[in-house]
């Protein structure tokens, strides 16, 4: 039985799910198993969420897919237990990867092989225009964000503490650059 807190987290992140790709299934037993204390068993999710065993399996082997869930066994016990990794940077980390290699990757491979063809007239001149903005901005996001991802978890902390500062300390060097002259 879980509490009404866990209740209603685990429902909103079931609801959540859904907004980011996954069906609420999924959402909910990854909210269980990233709030429980322990590990659990497929029959201990299926109770707690009154799941049937298909539906809890099925969402495991989508989490361990994604690798968010790690399978564990106990001495003694044949069954299988999964938990979530416990550092929500690694988390995090782990989730902008599988995003990146489901959906930006093939983005960036579509825009790439759009751009090495050879236009047929201005629309297409003006569409490669337009892919050409597109490709340089997710190239640049994607590099940025790889630069980000060897942060140590204290260090990316102390980048996001620093919020507006940071825009702040942009635009003082960008007038010291300048000289002063705007």
């Amino acid at each position: 039985m879980m509490s009404p807190l866990t209740e209603r987290f685990v429902l909103h992140f079931g609801e959540m799910g859904s907004r980011w790709g996954v069906n609420r299934t999924v959402g909910q037993i990854y909210a269980l198993l990233f709030l429980s204390s322990k590990p659990l068993n497929a029959d201990e999710i299926g109770e707690a969420l009154g799941f049937s065993r298909s539906n809890v399996s099925m969402g495991l082997k989508e989490l361990q897919a994604w690798h968010l869930v790690r399978l564990l066994h106990q001495t003694g016990d044949r069954r299988e237990y999964f938990e979530t990794p416990k550092d929500v940077w690694e988390i995090f980390r782990t989730l902008t990867e599988e995003k990146r290699s489901r959906e930006i990757e093939p983005t960036l491979s579509l825009l790439r092989d759009a751009l090495l063809e050879s236009a047929q007239d201005e629309d297409e001149r003006h569409a490669q225009s337009r892919m050409r903005e597109m490709h340089d901005l997710i190239e640049m996001t994607t590099g940025w964000f790889d630069e980000v991802q060897r942060l140590s978890p204290e260090t990316l902390r102390k980048l996001m503490q620093l919020g507006a500062r940071v825009t702040k300390l942009l635009e003082m060097a960008e007038r010291l650059r300048l000289g002063g002259k705007e």
